[in-house]
């Protein structure tokens, strides 16, 4: 079980790069119930104590949701749902969520964000809504996580600014100073680091000290990411990819995300007080792709007390 089967492929793994191993620490990664009902056994791919988000897509039964929270927690997960305000019809709907989360699951994080459709179901339609109701503070969690967008978000922000995406950060950043819970950004994935860290020396410059969870994708064939990367919005570093599947050497070899992330880790190394705080994988070319790379590079160490 566990750290037996990471070793298995120890022969030809990669040797892990020290600084991109201290900057996988505590790495968190997502899944939904119907990609979680493919893996047999999570302990044989992610170390005890890794968070797992959870993604809500519109039309997924919360009882799909509970269910694989239930058992990501009994395998020794942090376990993390996502709460998209769109598809939550009311507070009463968002009270009976949380209760089910915590009477079967024992969840005490979540990740609250808008949600991916475009007209809301009931009363609500964005994160600090779902913040003001005050159920999670009253629930005891103790762990919220929202949205960042390094690149921008087309949905808030139509004509290609920061207008909205800033002011909504800055109302996150006040609200994170007078709830008990720790708060961080979990971002959407991009694929270029110069812009990564001049967002995130920016929003800093601006005020907003929210450790970031950067949004990375995890390891996948080309033609995949691309299509994710134009359905989920992702601005100017889309063209890393488009200019990789220019190149016929490359374009059938899969996407891994050793160069964004090894000039993250060493800006991180130079920076000690960078501002992201932890990667966050979306498995777009699979969950057990995606475990495996993690741990490959070095990413073997549970969630460290400083990430809690």
């Amino acid at each position: 079980m566990g750290l037996l089967n990471f070793k298995k492929s120890a022969a030809t793994a990669p040797t892990p790069i020290p600084e991109v191993e201290a900057f996988l620490e505590g790495y968190s990664i997502e899944v939904m119930p119907r990609t979680a009902e493919k893996v047999e056994d999570f302990r044989e791919l992610l170390p005890e104590g890794t968070r797992v988000y959870i993604a809500h897509i519109e039309g997924t039964p919360i009882e799909d949701m509970v269910a694989t929270a239930a058992r990501l927690a009994k395998d020794g997960y942090a376990v993390m749902p996502h709460f998209p305000a769109r598809i939550i019809k009311d507070e009463t709907t968002l009270s009976d969520w949380i209760a089910r989360y915590q009477g079967e699951a024992g969840v005490r994080q979540a990740l609250l964000l808008a949600g991916g459709v475009t007209e809301p179901h009931g009363a609500f339609e964005s994160s600090m809504q779902l913040l003001e109701t005050e159920l999670f503070d009253k629930a005891g969690f103790d762990r919220l996580h929202v949205a960042g967008h390094p690149e921008g978000n087309r949905d808030i922000d139509p004509d290609g600014s920061m207008k909205n995406v800033d002011e909504a950060l800055a109302w996150k950043q006040k609200f994170s100073e007078r709830t008990n819970a720790r708060m961080a950004l979990a971002t959407q994935f991009a694929f270029e680091a110069g812009p990564i860290i001049e967002w995130a020396n920016a929003i800093k410059a601006n005020g907003i000290d929210l450790p970031i969870h950067i949004g990375i994708a995890g390891p996948a064939k080309l033609q995949t990411l691309i299509k994710f990367a134009i359905a989920c919005g992702v601005g100017p570093s889309l063209k890393v990819l488009q200019k990789r599947a220019m190149d016929v050497t490359k374009l059938l070899l899969p996407y891994e995300p050793t160069e964004v992330l090894s000039e993250l880790a060493a800006h991180k190394v130079a920076n000690p007080d960078f501002n992201i705080e932890s990667v966050h994988f979306f498995p777009l070319g699979g969950i057990k792709t995606n475990a495996n790379w993690a741990i490959e590079h070095g990413g073997k160490n549970a969630v460290p007390a400083n990430h809690a």
